[in-house]
């Protein structure tokens, strides 16, 4: 059967998330989240989302890619090409096409340092291998099952600690902006990020769909937003955590785990059953946090890289 890459419509948001949720099931995917980040891509990223589909080119999608720059990086000319293929689709030339597609629009905007993120499944590191990738860094997928899961018993803030959520913040939600830029700037990576445009982060991240305001938490001490707990829900019962951290000067108190916990069993009482979260493989505090709440390992990534032009 024939198989077609082209440029994302609007229509094809639905079978967009419908290929991610059955290729990597521990990522939140909803239609209204693409749609949203498609029309709100910045445009120094080049954003381009591709669909593999069958026959003339309105079939079926059996495969997707994100596709862009890292506008945001420390370190220009670095590009990112994520392809997923319904597993049952796997064989059939999906991914090779939607990569090809991929690699031509990063090298005619510029990128000279690709990334890609591939399951680790002997089949996938060997297709990356032969298409000129090296491994880097990996990543785990971490599942909790929110029905049965033990948590934490929840406690008191210490004196001086006041745990809000982001709705708190809805009449002016920099601070919190600017708590996410301290605590992104050393998170591990190949690629360093740096939060600089207020503007953007709120009309992207403030206002995504995915993002839950009531059950984002945040550590304020003595007035200050010292660490956070982002939460994103899809309204089918599922929560991830999107980003915890704690700033610089707060490290070393237990406020990100209060923040985390706290959040969780506000999950919980919303009524999510599944948590899910992500952590670099070599971030030892942050995936002990997360096995004493009781996540599991639900999969490996592994971060591939090539050099071109």
């Amino acid at each position: 059967m024939t198989v077609i890459v082209r440029d994302v419509h609007a229509e094809d948001a639905e079978g967009f998330a419908r290929v991610r949720r059955a290729a990597l099931p521990y990522m939140l995917a909803t239609a209204e989240q693409l749609v949203f980040d498609w029309a709100r891509a910045h445009p120094d990223s080049h954003y381009r989302p591709l669909v593999a589909v069958t026959g003339t080119g309105t079939g079926g999608i059996v495969g997707t890619a994100q596709v862009g720059i890292a506008h945001d990086a420390a370190e220009p000319g670095i590009g990112y090409a994520n392809v997923y293929v319904d597993p049952e689709h796997l064989g059939r030339g999906a991914g090779t096409l939607l990569l090809r597609a991929a690699e031509e629009h990063l090298a005619e905007r510029g990128a000279r340092t690709l990334y890609s993120w591939v399951l680790d499944a002997p089949e996938n590191l060997a297709w990356a291998a032969r298409r000129g990738y090296s491994s880097s860094r990996s990543a785990y997928f971490l599942r909790l099952d929110l029905t049965t899961a033990e948590l934490p018993p929840l406690q008191a803030p210490p004196a001086g600690v006041e745990l809000l959520t982001a709705e708190d913040f809805s009449a002016g939600p920099r601070p919190l902006f600017e708590l996410d830029a301290l605590t992104s700037a050393d998170e591990p990576g190949d690629v360093g990020v740096e939060l600089d445009d207020f503007a953007h982060w709120r009309a992207t991240i403030w206002e995504h769909p995915l993002f839950d305001r009531a059950l984002t938490t945040v550590a304020v001490v003595d007035g200050v937003p010292a660490a956070f707990s982002a939460a994103q829900t899809d309204g089918l019962g599922r929560y991830n955590s999107g980003m915890t951290g704690t700033a610089p000067a707060f490290r070393g108190r237990g406020l990100a785990k209060l923040a985390k916990n706290t959040s969780l069993h506000r999950a919980r009482a919303a009524g999510c059953t599944e948590a899910f979260t992500g952590n670099d493989t070599g971030n030892e505090p942050m995936l002990a946090i997360n096995k004493w709440f009781g996540y599991e390992v639900g999969a490996r990534e592994v971060r591939h890289v090539r050099t071109i032009g």
